[in-house]
């Protein structure tokens, strides 16, 4: 045997070690896309150049070993895909969170060797996008590693390989932010606060950072929410109605709508957001705020329109049955409110092809799927009356 054919016997000029060298390559980048925690990777260190060396004894013809070596890495690596594929699941559902609907400023990965004194480059991202093709790079990442150590394996009878991932896996997805957020952070709500990515609002971006688009061009950041100095301080600066719609939202069942409400008149009760499309009784409808239902019936007053939807879809019964507002869809489907049965609320369906009842279910708000389906009932037995008075005719 030489070692152009057995991996036990990894000298620097062979094809096994050139794969071996492949394969750390993979075991070094693909599970530091998401990564931002410095002591992490720092540690992993000195655990993977013992594996490293270690693995380089294993006798590559022992059939035995090679068998052994076949099943942990199995067993590791559906451990690893399962793992990887519910927090794929689990960051598709977040990304579609409206509270997710925000923009943030996401750094770069740390480098080894950057200069301390440059000023740190912020990626302009929406967050729930991000969460989105994070996870799906983690999945790809993820399958692309198994295919290259196992086709490694098969094609050069590499078992370095095999070795070092199966004692590596578990570290490379302990160091991944959103398996750190899904398992050790209590899931991906309430993302903002978390801030699994060390990402900055834009309030928070000062002089010393640096906003880069996604081909690495510099953002001149506009000076509508931007901090000022001098005499002109940033208090005495009025809030749009945009800013105070959004910013009522951020602050979710703990918002205080009194400054909303007093800016909301007739003409601007159907006011959408321009990114988004959300309008007033949208916001209220999914807010959940102690003292929304009042609003939405005096928005009512004002001319608020239910039917409309935003750039998903979705109008403000999608709102209500995503968010569980039991108490918004009564309201909305209340003949004495909106009586949204009448308007075809219920029957209207997003882009997704779901309308409100469908989002209840999938999202378990059972009391509000309850609603929506005893609001139904009349339209439902008036429809099979009718067709029983058609088959007697």
């Amino acid at each position: 045997p030489t070692a152009q054919h057995h991996p036990s016997f990894s000298f620097p000029l062979t094809a096994t070690a050139t794969a071996h060298r492949s394969n750390l390559f993979l075991l070094a980048f693909a599970p530091r896309e998401t990564n931002h925690n410095y002591k992490m990777a720092f540690n992993k260190m000195f655990v993977m150049l013992p594996v490293m060396f270690a693995a380089r004894k294993l006798d590559g013809e022992d059939p035995d070993i090679i068998f052994m070596l076949r099943c942990v890495y199995g067993a590791v690596q559906t451990v690893a895909v399962m793992v990887v594929l519910f927090i794929f699941a689990k960051a598709n559902t977040a990304s579609k969170d409206k509270a997710n609907a925000v923009k943030v400023y996401v750094p770069p990965p740390p480098q080894p060797f950057a200069d301390p004194n440059a000023k740190t480059q912020y990626s302009e991202k929406m967050l729930g996008d991000h969460l989105f093709t994070t996870a799906r790079g983690l999945v790809g990442s993820t399958l692309f590693g198994i295919l290259m150590t196992a086709g490694l394996h098969v094609w050069k009878g590499m078992v370095v390989g095999l070795a070092i991932q199966s004692v590596m896996c578990p570290f490379n997805l302990a160091e991944n932010a959103l398996v750190c957020a899904v398992f050790l952070k209590g899931g991906l709500g309430n993302l903002k606060e978390k801030r699994i990515f060390g990402e900055k609002l834009r309030e928070e971006i000062d002089e010393k950072d640096e906003v880069v688009d996604g081909e690495g061009n510099v953002i001149v950041l506009t000076k509508e929410k931007a901090i000022t100095k001098g005499k002109e301080s940033a208090k005495n600066e009025k809030k749009s109605f945009e800013d105070m719609l959004l910013d009522t939202w951020d602050l979710g069942a703990d918002a205080d709508i009194k400054p909303l409400m007093g800016m909301l008149n007739k003409k601007n009760i159907n006011f959408a957001t321009s990114e988004n499309g959300w309008t007033p009784i949208m916001i209220m409808s999914g807010l959940g705020a102690k003292s929304a239902i009042g609003a939405m019936r005096q928005m009512k007053g004002l001319g608020a329109n239910p039917e409309q939807v935003d750039k998903e879809g979705w109008n403000a019964l999608h709102w209500a049955a995503f968010h569980g507002s039991a108490d918004a869809a009564k309201v909305l489907l209340a003949k004495g409110d909106y009586d949204g049965i009448a308007l075809g609320l219920h029957k209207v369906a997003d882009k997704e092809g779901k309308n409100a009842l469908t989002h209840a279910k999938d999202e378990g708000n059972n009391d509000v799927a309850k609603v929506i389906e005893e609001a139904e009932l009349p339209e439902l037995n008036d429809g099979v009356a009718g067709e029983g008075m058609r088959k007697r005719k």
